[in-house]
């Protein structure tokens, strides 16, 4: 998107253009200046190492030829099971150049979560590290259509039989591949996102999906691409947040990244990250952000020179982003989206500033309308459901095997035309602006991440002294909301904090470390509904007294 001075010139002056054909492996890899940076990648003693799109392109090659070998075909899912390393962006490239499914998994997984998205997706690889294949040996169930897994560290001392070193395999694999010709239609991304009832759901997108993310990073980082951009995130690239907000569009616009070192996340690092290696844009989660203004005036120890920023996954707060203009020097635009239909609304401080509270406008080239349950309309300043106009180029193809709920989905108006609706409560006012209420389910937002309930709850059930639980998310000031579990222990059972702690380190190990139960309250009974399901309104109203 060209840097234009005002809103309505974006929008009157967007246009989309979706080809027939379009590969979203090639127009991030092959299309871009092969000489040119395309990663950097931190060194302990604060040197880098770099890849070029070259790199990358020759890399992507090997891998392909690697998979084809072992049999995997055009349309199979291949889970990547990796921190922020180049090996996980090259992953990624090999499997949309070849017409493979990328399916990004998060390293805070459990073998309880790996288990469902592997079983579910009858992916046919995984390409993982040691932290993964240890995971992988924890899953209970068998998963016969799991054909190979990768290791980046080799063998290790995981007992599956079918561990093969990426690297050695990779030194024997040809470099030299022509890319698949793919439609812009046609599969290429599957990523699965949590709801409240059952287990999460992937959602498949396509290789347009790229296009489709493209005004909205443009618009958020301030209109990408400017001379001397340097993207980074901290963020996890299995979230849709960091990868098509952050990863991929810098890939698109040849912008070199600084790929985030292993680790827990450390202000004061991070701080010198953006010194050291001169980063220009970032994406940084809210919850990041609140770490980092923890710093006491970071300027007298560190250089960083932004010239963008855009956060999102939960409100920021007017008190947050006066400390990014003061500490950061820019302003920290806002987005919203979700997996299936991302970065739709958002910020762009050079030519808008939002009322406080609100999270943006429609991104240009997005048609959002606020509607209720049945397709009407809702009056400017109150609150409806936040919906997107289908067919829409970021907006995903179907929930995998899952046609039911792709069907509900949607809403259809008196017009007869088709509305993904979000989930999500929202009220806009006479100039455009969207006001952020509340979901109107009962997904758990902490800390960016989008928790369902059901999950964790299945993952509590487990537990030998767990008869009954209900989980809902409740206000956190640090992560905007934690995942609090009331639990009803068995006949045999005497509740004690000492059992509390034991149960959330269960669902901490069996499911994932961002979504187990950081407050536990027992119970003698939950409030059930006359079908049986757990009513968690009631749930989180008994917390607010």
């Amino acid at each position: 998107m060209k840097k234009v001075s005002s809103y309505s010139q974006a929008v009157n002056e967007w246009q989309w253009v979706i080809p027939q054909q379009f590969n979203m492996g090639v127009c991030i890899c092959d299309a871009q200046d092969q000489s040119a940076i395309a990663l950097i990648v931190p060194q302990k003693n604060r040197t880098q190492f770099e890849y070029t799109f070259g790199d990358l392109r020759k890399e992507s090659n090997k891998l392909i030829n690697l998979l084809l070998a072992y049999g995997v075909s055009q349309g199979d899912r291949v889970a990547i099971l990796l921190p922020q390393k180049a090996e996980t962006l090259i992953a990624h490239i090999a499997c949309y150049r070849a017409n493979f499914i990328a399916m990004p998994l998060a390293q805070l997984f459990g073998p309880d979560a790996l288990e469902h998205r592997l079983t579910d997706s009858k992916a046919s690889v995984v390409i993982t590290d040691l932290a993964g294949c240890r995971k992988l040996d924890e899953v209970k169930q068998p998963l016969p259509n799991l054909k190979l897994i990768l290791s980046l560290d080799g063998k290790n001392e995981c007992t599956s039989n079918n561990i093969k070193d990426f690297y050695s395999e990779m030194s024997r694999a040809r470099d030299i591949f022509e890319p698949v010709l793919t439609k812009s239609s046609d599969p290429a991304l599957l990523i699965y996102t949590s709801g409240t009832t059952g287990n999460p759901k992937g959602a498949l997108l396509p290789h347009r999906t790229m296009i489709g993310h493209i005004p909205g990073a443009d618009f958020i980082f301030d209109f990408l691409p400017q001379p001397g951009d340097v993207m980074w995130t901290p963020a996890d690239w299995a979230w849709i947040g960091a990868l098509m907000d952050s990863a991929m569009p810098a890939l698109y616009h040849g912008i070199p990244q600084v790929v985030n070192p292993p680790g827990r996340f450390d202000p004061e690092k991070a701080f010198d990250l953006m010194d050291n290696y001169g980063v220009r844009n970032a994406f940084i989660p809210p919850t990041a952000l609140k770490v980092m203004r923890q710093v006491n005036e970071p300027r007298k120890n560190w250089n960083y020179n932004l010239r963008s920023m855009f956060s999102g996954g939960e409100a920021l707060g007017t008190s947050l982003i006066n400390w990014g203009r003061e500490q950061l020097e820019v302003t920290i635009n806002e987005a919203y989206g979700q997996t299936e239909c991302n970065l739709i609304v958002g910020c762009c401080s050079s030519v808008m500033t939002p009322p406080d509270g609100s999270m943006g406008r429609a991104i240009p080239g997005h048609k959002l309308r606020i509607l209720d349950d049945i397709g009407n309309s809702m009056p400017l300043g109150e609150i409806g459901n936040i919906c997107v106009k289908s067919p829409d180029p970021v907006m995903f193809l179907k929930y995998w095997n899952n046609p039911e709920a792709t069907k509900e989905k949607f809403i259809t108006d008196s017009r007869g035309d088709q509305w993904l609706n979000a989930g999500d409560k929202a009220r806009i006012d006479e100039n455009g602006w969207l006001f952020f209420i509340g979901r109107a389910d009962d997904v758990i937002n902490s800390a960016g991440f989008r928790i369902g309930p059901a999950e964790v709850e299945n993952s509590l059930l487990t537990h030998p002294a767990i008869s009954m639980s209900g989980v809902v998310g409740v206000p956190d000031e640090l992560r905007g909301e934690l995942v609090k579990a009331f639990i009803v222990l068995k006949d045999n059972r005497m509740a004690s904090d000492k059992l509390a702690t034991e149960i959330q380190n269960h669902v901490k190990q069996r499911l994932s470390a961002h979504e187990f139960p950081r407050a536990i309250e027992f119970v003698d009974e939950l409030p059930m509904t006359t079908t049986g399901k757990i009513q968690r309104r009631l749930l989180r109203n008994r917390n607010k007294h």
